[in-house]
C-alpha cells in the first residue's frame, strides 16, 4: 500500500477527528462510511502511525471525571545529567510527553494518573528517585478548542 497522504488517507483522517462511532463494531461501520473496508482502514491507520503522518490514534478522556488526576509538570535538570534522568522520568507508566524547552525549567512532562493521591505520590517518587524538585502545574480551567485539521 501506498504510505503517502493520498486522497483515502486525508479523507479517513478529515472524517475520523470529527467523529468516531461508538458501537460494537466501529471500525467496521467506520470504514463503511469512508467507502473502504475495516481491514483496509485499520492497514491505513496503523500504516499513517509508523510513518509519522499520526502520531496517535485514540480516544481522549477526561481524567478528573473519572476520578483521576492530570498535571503539566516540569524540571529544572543540568543538561548534562538531562537523558539520564528523562529515562527515569519515562520509565513512569503516569508520565506522557516529556520534551526537552529551551529555558530554566527545561523538561516538561504531562502526568496522569487513576487517583489525586497517585499524582502526589508519582510527584515524590521522581523527585526521590531523581533528587530534583518537580513543578506541579495542575490545570485551573478548561477550554475547549476545537481544533480540527483539514489534510
Amino acid at each position: 500500500m501506498d504510505e503517502s497522504l493520498d486522497e483515502i488517507n486525508r479523507n479517513i483522517i478529515n472524517t475520523l477527528q470529527y467523529s468516531f462511532p461508538i458501537c460494537d463494531y466501529p471500525f467496521r461501520e467506520a470504514a463503511e462510511s469512508l467507502d473502504i473496508t475495516e481491514s483496509e482502514l485499520l492497514e491505513r491507520i496503523e500504516v499513517m502511525r509508523k510513518n509519522g503522518i499520526l502520531t496517535r490514534f485514540g480516544p481522549l478522556f477526561n481524567v478528573e471525571n473519572m476520578g483521576g488526576a492530570f498535571s503539566l509538570c516540569a524540571m529544572k535538570i543540568p543538561a548534562a545529567e538531562f537523558e539520564h534522568i528523562a529515562k527515569q522520568v519515562n520509565a513512569l507508566p503516569q508520565v506522557a510527553h516529556n520534551y526537552q524547552r529551551d529555558h530554566a525549567m527545561n523538561m516538561w512532562f504531562v502526568l496522569a494518573t487513576q487517583t489525586p493521591e497517585e499524582k502526589q505520590k508519582t510527584i515524590e517518587e521522581i523527585e526521590q528517585q531523581t533528587g530534583y524538585m518537580v513543578y506541579d502545574m495542575p490545570k485551573e480551567k478548561e477550554y475547549f478548542v476545537g481544533l480540527y485539521l483539514n489534510v
